[in-house]
């Protein structure tokens, strides 16, 4: 396993996953034709906006971020296969996954972290690249550091400790013609009290 990119502030692993239990492109496939993508639409600053990339959610829990409620929703069988790799690479276990469709380069997602409340202190988030490679950044809060990846297929990327608190990350958009890619992201939700 690599060490961690970040240089403070949190671990982020990047793994590339070269299981032969996984053909990617076919598990790529599988993922763009029989997940049921949704356009989703976010306040963003009061206003209604819509994501400019296609998104999924399942999970034993509902998970709500930016205005949008995502309901609970059984795991396909392909995406239990991939928790099961997620689970044995980060040694968490895990209990829910947004996918994410990244259509084009106009498909993107700007300046965030997953600090949900329902994701705990400290969260530990598994993120599988597939298909198209695409720039991913990290960004830390307050050093405004930037660190770049080029994520390609079979990239896992494992981040956790205090990354979620002190970095920002993003998928920028780009003029670069690329491939489709999906980004599935594994978490642990807690039950709201």
């Amino acid at each position: 396993m690599a060490g961690n990119i970040l240089p403070y502030d949190g671990q982020a692993i990047l793994i590339h996953d070269q299981c032969p239990e996984f053909d990617w492109p076919t598990v790529t496939r599988t993922l763009i034709e029989t997940i049921p993508w949704q356009t989703e639409t976010a306040r963003l600053f009061g206003r209604a906006m819509p994501l400019p990339r296609l998104t999924a959610w399942f999970g034993d829990l509902a998970y709500s971020y930016s205005g949008i409620l995502h309901e609970p929703a059984p795991f396909p069988a392909i995406v239990q296969r991939l928790r099961e790799r997620a689970e044995a690479l980060s040694g968490t276990s895990f209990n829910a996954v947004l996918a994410n469709f990244y259509r084009d380069g106009r498909d993107s997602v700007g300046w965030h972290s997953d600090s949900e409340a329902g994701l705990g202190d400290c969260p530990t988030i598994a993120s599988l690249s597939l298909g198209g490679t695409r720039r991913f950044q990290f960004r830390h809060r307050k050093t405004k550091e930037t660190i770049t990846l080029e994520l390609k297929t079979g990239h896992w990327l494992i981040m956790a400790g205090q990354t979620q608190r002190c970095w920002l990350h993003q998928v920028p958009k780009t003029t670069a013609l690329v491939a489709p890619r999906v980004n599935v992201t594994f978490r642990r939700m807690m039950p709201r009290s």
